[in-house]
């Protein structure tokens, strides 16, 4: 097994620090010249923590001229006989994380701190004008003083938009800010050499998009498709002294962990026909702790969208059936105001393209999860929005089930089931406890299926649960407002259990009838 010596650069945005200090670096230089060379504003959008900060470092750091930071990489022999390469030029470099933005005029001060650093550097008189004029006569000045067009780069710009979401006034307030101040961007074109602007969702109705109509938004581009995150074949060109490693600190063979970090980490796809991409924070983190956890997730959870999606009693199972479909129009665009929660699933990364069917006029995209560290960890965050107190020793929890499950316990899963469902809470109406219903019974399989072999079925409204362990096969069959033997009787009538015929273990099958008027568990009974 080879020494593991790279330094992985875990929460590394800097390029400058990176390579300075002897840090791993994936090259995706070339897309650097590909973007200088090939026009001149961009935006791009990817999930949070997925390596858009260290790829607008290195575009700063590029049009800085600091040309000795690239020496062995792609762009040192692209640009070997460019004799236009390496100037340095003005560079602004705006970045929007480290703010709450639920502090009042927190977006002003930000873009306040940005002008006064620049107008200090290149010794222009601070004004009292609004901050949209006094960024408008900044980059006048920049090319009065230096004769050079300004680069401006934009990290996060959606952070204060995000943040707000669900504050409508202080959202509408940062929409408004952007529209004037990013507005210049279209006017100042003879000012601007270069401009590039990151961020997790396109949102409508902001200037820099309805305005800046020549902007060019890459996010959906095959050619791109690599910019950020890493691919398999880099990791094996890169990272296998550290796949090696990892392996061996838990017992399992090269193969086999690749192909955990691929289960766990790979698959996000951000064009029609683009080779799964890894979550680099994921997998760098794995690599270092020598852990399948899920990183990513743990750095956010996605509150609103858990919220959103309850509101609305939206259909989770869609989300493992693969029939969510929508256009590119639909995937790139989103507006607060749309009660389609899958514009906002897909660009911050909970859902990516899993397919997609081409018509004569448009490309319409089927949509999944990406991997399991956001399938389990999105459905856990679903779990207390739908069940109370279900945490972890509430008898509720799905640690708790699991072992029961492992031991065959059969009157203690009777009452974690009991107990779920008596959480669902009186609505008045059915339709909502029908949605309560199927939701918890697809968290809790889904949940099991990360430590038993579990499988889930929805068809034509029928639920079909079979759950594995060493020693226990368990056919569930659930009814709402029937009867326990009914659910038995299905379950004998559809063969469930034949396919286990010839099988060593002890098999169960449960029949389980809960009543909507109680919210109760009513049945149960086992063969």
């Amino acid at each position: 097994m080879a020494d593991t010596i790279t330094k992985l650069p875990v929460g590394i945005q800097s390029f400058s620090k990176l390579i300075n200090n002897g840090f791993l670096y994936i090259d995706k230089t070339e897309y650097i010249y590909k973007l200088i060379h090939y026009g001149t504003t961009f935006f791009l959008s990817r999930p949070r923590r997925f390596g858009k900060s260290l790829f607008l470092s290195t575009l700063k750091e590029y049009w800085s001229g600091n040309k000795e930071l690239f020496k062995g990489l792609k762009i040192e022999e692209l640009e070997k006989n460019n004799p236009d390469a390496w100037q340095e030029y003005p560079v602004l470099y705006f970045d929007f994380n480290g703010m709450n933005y639920h502090l009042p005029d927190a977006l002003e001060e930000i873009l306040d701190s940005h002008l006064q650093r620049w107008e200090m550097k290149y010794e222009i008189k601070q004004t009292e004008y609004p901050l949209e004029i006094r960024f408008r006569n900044l980059l006048v000045d920049i090319y009065n003083k230096t004769g050079k067009r300004s680069v401006i780069l934009v990290d996060e710009y959606d952070k204060s938009l995000l943040e707000t979401v669900d504050n409508t006034e202080l959202h509408e307030h940062s929409k408004a800010l952007f529209r004037g101040f990013f507005g210049n961007l279209k006017s100042l074109d003879d000012y601007i050499q270069f401009v590039f602007i990151t961020g997790v969702t396109k949102f409508t109705k902001v200037s820099i998009f309805s305005d800046l109509n020549q902007l060019e938004d890459i996010s959906f581009r095959a050619e791109y498709a690599e910019i950020c995150g890493i691919t398999e074949e880099e990791i094996r060109k890169h990272l296998m002294p550290e796949v090696e490693s990892m392996a061996a600190a838990r017992g399992r063979t090269v193969p086999d962990c690749l192909k955990g970090l691929k289960n766990m980490y790979d698959g996000y796809h951000f064009s029609r026909d683009s080779i799964g991409v890894y979550n680099p924070f994921s997998l760098f983190c794995a690599l270092k702790e020598k852990s399948f956890e899920p990183f990513w997730f743990s750095t956010g959870t996605p509150t609103i969208l858990v919220k959103k999606l309850k509101g609305l009693n939206f259909d989770i199972r869609q989300f493992d059936e693969q029939n969510l479909q929508a256009d590119s129009e639909l995937l790139s665009d989103y507006r607060i105001e749309n009660s389609d929660p899958i514009p906002l699933l897909y660009q911050t990364g909970y859902l990516t393209i899993k397919g997609y069917t081409e018509y004569e006029s448009d490309v319409l995209y089927t949509l999944g999860y990406p991997n399991s560290e956001v399938k389990f960890a999105f459905v856990k965050s679903l779990m207390p929005e739908y069940v109370d107190d279900c945490g972890p020793g509430s008898g509720k929890d799905i640690y708790t089930l699991n072992r029961y499950i492992a031991n065959g316990d059969l009157e203690n899963i009777k009452n974690v089931f009991t107990a779920l469902f008596a959480s669902i809470p009186y609505t008045g109406n059915d339709a909502p406890f029908e949605h309560y219903f199927q939701t918890v019974i697809y968290i809790v399989f889904t949940l099991l299926g990360k430590y038993t072999q579990c499988e889930y079925h929805m068809v034509t409204g029928r639920i079909d649960c079979v759950v594995e362990t060493n020693r226990f096969v368990y056919i569930f069959e659930f009814k709402r407002d029937g009867s326990a033997d009914e659910a038995l009787e299905q379950i004998q009538k559809q063969q469930y259990a034949k396919p286990y015929a010839a099988d060593s273990r002890k098999i169960f099958l449960i029949g389980v009838n809960f009543k909507s008027d109680t919210h109760a568990l009513d049945e149960w009974k086992v063969i």
